[in-house]
């Protein structure tokens, strides 16, 4: 996505990012822990969530992160469930929104609107908030899937397992580089695509 169409990627990353991150804030205070409400956490606002390398990775190679919302997990009445919940929010409002911009391009199509500026945008919007549910949900310490994956671990073998996460840097760089991230990234999400397609066929 090198060149001038680069301009057109900023809102998909932006919203991808700020959606992401405000769904973890939004589900761990409804489940009773402010934390992410002090910390400011708790807004749209899309500088409240940047994170400088993660966003440079989203734009250049379509995958990436945004800073982690701090939650105590003790506020919980329920700390595994309660983890649990927080961590799939933030992809599960990704897709919600991919989903949607998904729909706005069938609209476009049926109404024949021909703003090329608009259908790019939209269609960006959509593939960076796919391409963020998927790397994130990915069992690699700190991403949303390995909290998901320890949530049913045993109290030990979750200790062990948060432990990779000193190393999770390194091995996110050499997936990148070797492009294994790409691969499975982007049949994923061509799975995911061809669902929504299908649920939208019963409308348009």
């Amino acid at each position: 996505m090198f060149g001038p169409d680069m301009i057109f990627g900023i809102p998909g990353l932006l919203i991808a990012m700020t959606v992401h991150e405000y769904a973890h804030a939004r589900i761990a205070v409804a489940l009773g822990d402010p934390t992410p409400k002090f910390e400011g956490r708790l807004t749209l606002n899309p500088l409240a969530h940047l994170d400088p390398i993660g966003l440079l990775m989203l734009f250049f190679a379509q995958f990436g992160w945004a800073k982690p919302v701090m939650i105590n997990p003790r506020n919980f009445s329920d700390r595994r469930h309660g983890e649990l919940y927080v961590a799939i929010a933030g992809p599960a409002a990704n897709l919600i929104t991919a989903f949607v911009s998904l729909l706005l391009l069938n609209i476009i199509a049926v109404m024949g609107i021909q703003v090329q500026w608009v259908y790019l945008v939209i269609k960006l919007v959509m593939v960076f908030n796919l391409n963020f549910a998927i790397f994130n949900m990915i069992p690699l310490p700190p991403l949303d899937g390995s909290k998901v994956l320890m949530s049913f671990l045993p109290g030990k073998l979750a200790y062990q397992y948060a432990g990779l996460e000193r190393y999770s840097f390194f091995i996110l760089i050499l997936l990148v580089f070797t492009n294994i991230l790409g691969y499975i990234i982007f049949p994923i999400r061509n799975v995911i695509l061809n669902v929504m397609s299908f649920i939208l066929s019963f409308i348009f």
